[in-house]
């Protein structure tokens, strides 16, 4: 398969044009949030049994399809930073539960969903600004996390582990490299990745290891897996310079949101930014 650079733009008036999500009716709503046990449309609270005397919890959602015995891709998801909240009236709370990329992108049929958490650095609650602990921010916690529940997940509820694909909101967009890519082991989980506003490398941040130096070598670990680069607005610019620098035919693909708000909920409303992820992640599959 050869790679290519796919950057799509929307241009009015000499700009790229950007709509609020509030003039776009959803299609979509999220399954009430709740505890109870999974079942084929639910969206529920979960903690793994090896985290059952912590604060530790991801958010898990079977699909309306959803069968025993039958194999689904996953959706593995990271949620932005939070409390935030922007003049658009745009909020993140930070919490998993607050995540919507994954019913998104699949409108709630044929993939298992799960909201996987950041954990602080002794691994006993979920953190709501980036991983780890202020100062140091280490994820290792977060990372052992990932790397037991995903399998988990994949094991119990009919995951196939060879479609697996990771995506995030912000934090989470960052995250799908930085921790995604962040060994060799945690690596080898997906078979795709969706970052949706900000990317890896592309500004320092305040945690160690955001300067670019540090973020292309995390990038080696992507090899010929295909990324669905999103942003709203024009950010996708920034990401686009970055790689075509690093990687001038690597498997990426931009795609402008089309909104200019900082929010996954685009993702509940039909748009064609979200028309082209659907058919890219089916083609991935």
């Amino acid at each position: 398969m050869k790679f290519c650079f796919l950057l799509v733009f929307v241009i009015a008036n000499g700009a790229l044009a950007a709509s609020d999500i509030s003039t776009v009716q959803p299609d979509l709503e999220l399954p009430k949030f709740s505890e109870g046990k999974p079942a084929a449309g639910k969206r529920v609270k979960q903690v793994h049994p090896d985290w059952k005397k912590t604060e530790v919890y991801h958010v898990l959602y079977l699909p309306k399809d959803w069968e025993s015995g039958k194999r689904f891709p996953v959706i593995v998801e990271y949620a932005g930073n939070g409390p935030y909240k922007n003049r658009f009236g745009d909020a993140s709370t930070g919490h998993p539960e607050g995540s919507k990329m994954g019913y998104g992108i699949s409108g709630g049929s044929s993939f298992v969903w799960v909201c996987i958490p950041y954990l602080n650095a002794a691994g006993t609650k979920n953190v709501t600004q980036w991983w780890g602990d202020t100062p140091k921010h280490d994820p290792q916690a977060t990372l052992a996390y990932c790397k037991k529940v995903v399998p988990w997940i994949c094991q119990q509820y009919g995951g196939d582990p060879d479609r697996v694909v990771l995506c995030g909101f912000s934090r989470g967009a960052i995250a799908c490299n930085f921790l995604g890519l962040h060994d060799d082991e945690v690596a080898k989980l997906w078979r795709a990745f969706i970052p949706y506003s900000h990317y890896d490398g592309v500004r320092r941040w305040n945690y160690p290891g955001s300067d670019k130096t540090s973020a292309l070598i995390r990038l080696k670990r992507l090899g010929n897996r295909q990324q669905f680069i999103c942003h709203e607005g024009n950010g996708v610019q920034a990401t686009r310079k970055l790689l075509r620098e690093s990687m001038p035919n690597g498997p990426f693909t931009f795609h402008p949101t089309g909104f200019r708000n900082h929010n996954d909920a685009w993702l509940l409303r039909p748009s064609p930014a979200r028309k082209a992820l659907r058919l890219w992640l089916a083609n991935q599959l």
